[in-house]
Order: structure tokens, then sequence, then C-alpha cells
């Protein structure tokens, strides 16, 4: 805990973003850090609440020691603030960024709608630690002389290298892209998380011994059979990628595209990526109808207002849920309530309730989205059709599981799936129906947060360790 009264006495601030009439016009972070003093008076608010279900199986999955590092940060001990962070989460800077903070949900002062800003206190420390020199390679003592072979280079993916190169064995990761990161660097805007913070953990990652092997797509350039060949065990964090299908009419229009594409695209410009060989996605100059009311939809409209968007329109066929929950009914758990995020703050058009009939166009080109409102079961309301003007529409309704094409097709039957594709492994090992073969994160449980990968890449590392090893001195 922080100071005994501080939650009485200090009220809760947040970092502050940029006016969006700024921040629309780069692709740069945005927030303003707090001063130091500022944070630590921030921390000081944790309260001696008995049970912190912040850093408990409704709050933060992997079991980040909030109260304790609350604690330190308010009697100015950074230092070891960050080696206790560090010690639950491989990635503090990312989930600091990105993550939505489930355990300020589950804050005992949520209850009165001021939880801790743990966020970004997280973000601090790690911020801080970096620019302390604090964080620096930790390569094992001794090795063991086994090789494992991680599929993926996502959050996932790199948690599970980092914890399985600091027990002594020889990591190698394959990944597809020219660069680490997986979704973190191609599919979340640098608006959000600028992907130095990327670099410098790979960076760190090659200091403990981790090979990386880039524009290695496993199952088309590479086949499992060679991994495993290769190496003593096979990780498969690969993501669920696999995007929804609302299976609209006019879908094939020229103008209509999946999130992912158009996101990635951005990021590959930002990053320094050649992208003359692809059609550009560009959303400038046009009316975009973003279909779907998740985070990817919202990544899709911050991206479109910058570059250039005359106006962005959010579909939803959710109905416009509470601005304020029951407490008493739903806390310490994640809360269904009214949010906007701060691309929806920049100017989007937001219609809930909204049904996605079909995607209308002229000469083979999308001109408009046709919807209609629905009724509590989702189902169109007759004669409350009407048609949006859209010159880009980009569908972001969420991943139906992995790729399906690539290693998972050359696995065949062998390969265990679950009722929705992805790749059968329990929690308690990783393993899956093939030998030598684990999964964990998105591949595992279907699409989920970051901070929920880091947690199955952690988990699986100290699994894949016993079966080396036949112990471990991994953490869970």
């Amino acid at each position: 805990m922080g100071k005994v009264t501080g939650f009485l006495e200090i009220d809760r601030q947040e970092q502050k973003y940029q006016p969006a009439s700024d921040r629309i016009r780069h692709f740069r972070e945005f927030t303003l850090p707090l001063a130091d003093k500022d944070v630590e008076r921030q921390a000081a608010r944790c309260m001696d609440c008995g049970i912190p279900y912040c850093h408990g199986p409704t709050g933060c999955p992997v079991h980040n020691q909030i109260p304790d590092w609350n604690d330190l940060v308010y009697n100015g001990d950074w230092e070891l603030a960050a080696r206790n962070l560090h010690s639950t989460n491989n990635f503090p800077e990312f989930t600091g960024r990105i993550c939505p903070a489930p355990c300020e949900e589950a804050c005992t002062l949520n209850l009165e709608d001021v939880p801790v800003a743990i966020k970004t206190v997280e973000q601090a420390i790690a911020d801080k630690a970096w620019a302390e020199g604090w964080i620096r390679p930790e390569p094992a003592r001794e090795k063991t002389g086994k090789t494992v072979a991680i599929i993926g280079s996502g959050p996932a993916g790199m948690a599970a290298a980092q914890q399985l190169a600091r027990a002594g064995h020889a990591v190698h990761v394959y990944e597809r892209e020219p660069k680490a990161g997986g979704l973190m660097r191609y599919g979340i805007p640098d608006f959000k998380m600028e992907k130095h913070y990327i670099d410098k953990r790979v960076e760190q990652m090659e200091g403990e011994g981790v090979t990386f092997h880039y524009n290695a797509n496993v199952g088309v350039d590479i086949s499992i059979d060679e991994l495993k060949a290769r190496h003593d065990a096979v990780l498969i964090t690969a993501g669920a990628e696999r995007p929804r299908d609302p299976g609209v009419p006019g879908r094939e229009l020229e103008g209509c595209h999946w999130a992912m594409p158009f996101l990635v695209q951005q990021n590959r410009r930002v990053g320094g990526e050649d992208v003359s060989r692809e059609a550009p996605l560009w959303a400038g100059g046009k009316h975009v109808v973003v279909i779907g009311g998740g985070d990817t939809a919202s990544d899709c409209i911050g991206t479109s207002f910058r570059q250039g968007a005359l106006s962005v329109t959010q579909l939803d066929i959710r109905p416009i849920p509470p601005l304020k929950e029951d407490k008493l009914n739903v806390w310490p758990y994640w809360p269904t309530k009214f949010r906007t995020s701060s691309s929806q703050a920049e100017g989007a058009e937001r219609e809930f309730s909204a049904a996605t009939l079909e995607i209308v166009g002229e000469d083979g080109h999308v001109t408009g989205v046709k919807c209609a409102r629905v009724d509590e079961k989702r189902v169109p309301i007759e004669g409350t059709e009407f048609i949006l003007r859209a010159d880009l529409v980009l569908l972001a309704i969420g991943f139906s599981g992995p790729e399906l094409n690539t290693y998972m097709k050359e696995m065949g039957e062998e390969l265990k799936q679950d009722q929705r594709t992805n790749i059968l492994a329990n929690t308690e090992d990783y393993k899956t129906s093939v030998d030598k073969v684990f999964a964990a994160g998105d591949v595992r449980r279907g699409q989920s947060l970051v901070v929920w990968a880091i947690r199955e890449g952690r988990q699986a590392a100290r699994s894949i360790d016993i079966y080396l090893t036949g112990s471990s001195n991994l953490p869970r």
C-alpha cells in the first residue's frame, strides 16, 4: 500500500493527451507523462484494502504485485519497484501503454469511481527503468544444451523466449515478418505505442542469447517437421489472425477491406518499410465507415483521421451501453459501460444498434453502407434502413482463429483443435496433441489482450522447461 490516508487526501490524476487537433497530425505517442512527484502521489493513493483484487484473478492476468510497487514508488525506491514489476511482467512498457487496465476496474477505490492510476504508475516505472539503465540483458549462468523453436514473435512468443533463454536454453524465434513484435508492431498504431520499445527488448533478448529468424514463414518457407528435427521443443505463439467474416453482400467491392491490412500497411510506412509494391490503402480525402466496436475498430478510426479522412463513422451492432455500471453487481469484474477511446474522441460518429445489411457501390467501387436498426435480439427492424456514404469501408469485427493454411495445414488431423479452430492445449502444460509441440497466446485461447499473451508465454516457458529438464525455477 502507499500512504495510509493517501486515498483520502489525494485526487486521482491521469496522464493528459495532446489536443486532438494537434495529435492527428502525426503518428507519435501523444500522452503527456506525469512528473515523478505526481506519479509518487498517485502511488500514495493505494489503500490498505485487505484483499487487493487489482492483482488477483479478476484484475491483472500476470498477477503484478501492484500494492507492493505502488508502495515502493511512494517511498521513492523506483529501482526496487522496477525489479518487482519485472518479476511478474517481462514487458511493462508494453502493458503500461496498450493494456485496457482491468486492474483499475478491480481496484477497491473504483467503487467510488476513483481507482488508483495503476496503468500510469506502471508505465512510469518501466520508462524510468529504461532511462536509468536498470534494464540490461540477463543471460543464463549455465546452459542446458537444449534448444527451443518459437513460432511467432508477438508478446506471447517474446515472453516465452526471454524466460526460456534465462533458464539456459538456446532459443530460436521464427518470425514471418521482417521485424519482431507481431501485432504489437504491425497491428497497433504507433500513436498508441512507438515501436522503439520493441526494438529495445529485442536487443536485450539477443544479449540473453535469443536468436531471431525473420522472413521465416513456418508452414511455407520452413516446415514444422524441420523445426522438430532441429529443436528439442517447439512453441507455437503465432496469434489468431483469421478475420471474422460478416458475410454481407458487396464485400468484394473495391474500397472494402479487412482492418488488419489497412493498419499493417500504415505501420509499415511509419516503420520505414517498403510498401510500394502493395495496393495503397489510404483514407485521405475519403468518407470512411468502420464496422465493429472493439479496439481494432478504434485503431482504424485514429489511423483514418491521421491519413486525412473527411469523416469517420463507426458501426456497432450492440446497443449503446449504460453510462455507468452497477458496481454492486459487477465489481471487481470488467464492466460493460459506455467508453470513448482517444481515437473516437478525435471526431468519429458512432452508430449503435446498427446492423450492416449490404455494402453498396457503383462501377465496382464502394459508395455506401446500407444499415438498419436492430432489436434486442440483434434482428434488423423493417423500415429502419438507412445508407451511410462511404468511399472506404473497413471490417473490424474480430478474429475467428489462427491462419489455417500454413503450419496447421501441415500437421493436419494430428493437431487437435477446439470448436473455434484454436489449437487445443490446456493451461497446465500447454502441450498440443503433437509430440514436442506446445501452444500459447491467442493461437490457443483466441483473440485476447497483450497481458494474457504475456501470461501464457511465461507459463508455457515454465512447462517447456520442465519438459526438457524435469524441473524449473521459472515462476508460473
